[in-house]
């Protein structure tokens, strides 16, 4: 199993082309269901800030979500269970990065399944997908 972690933002040049492909596993075209965002650090001229699932070891998210509708990944991060999401929104209010997103329509978290239609899609080496390192994130 593996997760996605971002190599340089420093390459980042706020494309969107990760998020667009996000998107894209959903069916959707634009983006407002990407589990990825990319977001301007204060202008072109600071950078972008990525902000993506890093997979935790122990997540947050999973420990408030009062239905169970998170489970651990065997190497990081969780899988939503949407029949059991009762969209409360705990899950969001407990990620430390501000990496889980919502569906307004499902009235859903999106959550970062680490499948790497990102990765494939970044033509600048921001992002990369690697096996799950023990390092508490």
């Amino acid at each position: 199993m593996s997760r996605i972690s971002v190599r340089d933002t420093n390459l980042c040049v706020g494309c969107q082309c990760c998020m667009f492909a996000c998107a894209r596993r959903f069916g959707e075209a634009g983006l407002e269901r990407s589990a990825i965002s990319i977001r301007s650090a204060g202008g072109v001229e600071r950078g972008f800030i990525v902000v993506v699932c890093r997979g935790c070891s122990n997540p947050p998210c999973m420990k408030v979500c009062p239905t169970d509708a998170l489970k651990a990944r065997a190497c990081g991060g969780v899988i939503l269970d949407q029949k059991n999401c009762i969209g409360c929104g705990n899950c969001v209010d407990a990620c430390t990065l501000g990496a889980i997103f919502w569906d307004d329509e499902k009235n859903k978290p999106l959550i970062c399944v680490h499948c790497g239609m990102c990765v494939e899609h970044c033509a600048y080496d921001v992002l990369k997908i690697e096996p799950r390192r023990d390092d508490g994130i």
